[in-house]
């Protein structure tokens, strides 16, 4: 008896312990408790992660205005050119003994856009219709059209495309300077010929600059993007177009988790001016400029590394007319603040030639205001990013010598000293015999005297001016 007394205990207390478990099909509410510490934000954790977006009405609202795009090109086969036509007995001779004859095939590529007004205007990617003669555009409704070539800005890599079709449905163009890293993102394209994918991820970082491209300020995300992706759409969960995937980084070919968009500002300013001239005119500066770094803000006295620092400026150039120095940091440029250099080129581009900028540079420990007069970018130049080699660690330890007349004439330079050996700091720092020391921490340098000098007046980080052939950086030297 006493037994099953105490296995009716045990029941009873067992049924109290999983009255408030959940069963299938059942939600368990518990009561609200007060949650401090590690509890506290597992509970936070644990409500971010149910909250997982559902892309399936942006996919829906938006996907009727992404578009395919497919494209015919003429590449050569082989052979070599002869000089002589078909009528003469020479050509049937190389064609009866086989001799290669050159011949041009079709080829194919694929691509994807949006269409952005109601009238059949699309933006794509340049590289996309690159050198087509043919552009077909395919719709979700899968209809087809013949397409123009409206123009095309290997700069920015925008094409703007005009199909003969009205009342199309359009994207919703959004601001690219709301995003924020972090935020849910969705792309749509044509991965490899897989019509209208949707592919999510999320912005990885903001105005990245890449090696091949100093102009766009590129969107990093770790959507996945695919050949045959480019020219698409990137949409914030708002449905509103933020960028146009572009690019990706990968060993492999195909995608690594890094991928890169344009901004919708920078592209709506390019389609604007090929709808309206056919082609775009972008502003310049005419100066080269590097990122600033903890080193460098300490070798010229600013108290936090940002802006641009000029490395050097084209003769006669906009800059140079506005009074622009090597040495000078833009700090802002047209009231827009430059905290990354690869800000720079794209703030400049985006001007249209004969507009006045005002620029906040810093001098000589000191903040000026200069106004300059944009010019226009010949061929593919606005303003070239520069960075240093190596490490920023150790001591100088160079050996050097003055410049020849000859070397000076050669390098339009007044003054300078060549490196002959380069070890400690320097060397750490990037300096490589053969470079030729212009100027340190702003101050020119005409001889090996004078380098010890302000060597000897120098605090723990030194900006040297540094020629290497056609090109010019400062290096920022941590001497210890």
């Amino acid at each position: 008896m006493k037994q099953k007394t105490m296995h009716a205990a045990v029941l009873a207390a067992l049924i109290s312990m999983f009255a408030g478990c959940s069963q299938p099909g059942v939600a368990a509410v518990a009561p609200a408790q007060p949650t401090t510490g590690a509890s506290a934000v597992a509970q936070s954790t644990a409500v971010r992660g149910a909250a997982l977006p559902d892309f399936s009405g942006l996919a829906e609202q938006a996907g009727p205005a992404v578009v395919n795009i497919s494209v015919t090109k003429t590449v050569a086969t082989g052979g070599t050119p002869l000089p002589f036509d078909e009528n003469d007995p020479f050509f049937e001779f190389f064609k009866r003994f086989r001799v290669p004859m050159p011949q041009q095939s079709p080829a194919r590529g694929i691509g994807s856009g949006f269409i952005v007004s109601p009238d059949g205007y699309i933006l794509t990617n340049a590289h996309v219709v690159s050198g087509a003669t043919e552009v077909d555009v395919k719709l979700t409704d899968r209809r087809e059209f013949k397409a123009k070539v409206v123009g095309s800005d290997k700069r920015s890599d925008i094409a703007l495309l005009k199909i003969g079709a009205s009342n199309l449905p359009t994207v919703r163009v959004g601001d690219p300077a709301k995003v924020r890293v972090g935020q849910w993102v969705v792309a749509m394209g044509s991965p490899f010929g897989f019509e209208n994918s949707v592919t999510a991820g999320i912005v990885s970082a903001k105005s990245r600059s890449l090696p091949a491209d100093s102009y766009v300020p590129f969107i990093q995300t770790d959507v996945a993007i695919n050949p045959g992706n480019s020219g698409g759409p990137l949409f914030d969960l708002d449905g509103e177009v933020i960028g146009i995937n572009s690019q990706i980084y990968s060993q492999t070919g195909g995608y690594m988790g890094l991928s890169f968009a344009i901004p919708i500002d920078v592209a709506m300013q390019v389609k604007d001016q090929l709808q309206r001239y056919g082609k775009v005119t972008h502003g310049r500066l005419g100066v080269t400029v590097q990122q600033v770094d903890q080193n460098l803000a300490e070798s010229f006295g600013l108290k936090k590394a940002a802006g641009a620092l000029v490395s050097a400026v084209d003769e006669g150039s906009p800059a140079a007319r506005a009074g622009i120095k090597s040495g000078d940091i833009i700090l802002s440029f047209d009231g827009k603040a430059i905290e990354e250099s690869s800000a720079l080129p794209g703030l400049v581009g985006g001007m249209k030639p004969g507009q006045i900028a005002s620029l906040r540079v810093w001098r000589d420990g000191a903040e000026h205001m200069l106004n300059v007069t944009v010019g226009a970018a010949p061929a593919d130049q606005v303003a070239s990013a520069a960075e240093p080699s190596g490490n920023n660690s150790g001591r100088l330890g160079v050996v050097v010598r003055p410049l020849t007349s000859d070397e000076r004439d050669q390098l339009h330079a007044k003054a300078g000293l060549v490196v002959e050996e380069a070890g400690g700091a320097a060397a750490k720092a990037g300096v490589q015999p053969g470079d030729v020391i212009l100027a340190l921490n702003d101050q020119p340098i005409k001889s090996v005297g004078e380098l010890r000098h302000l060597l000897g007046k120098a605090g723990k980080h030194v900006a040297l001016l540094v020629q290497r052939n056609d090109s010019k950086v400062y290096v920022p030297v941590d001497l210890g």
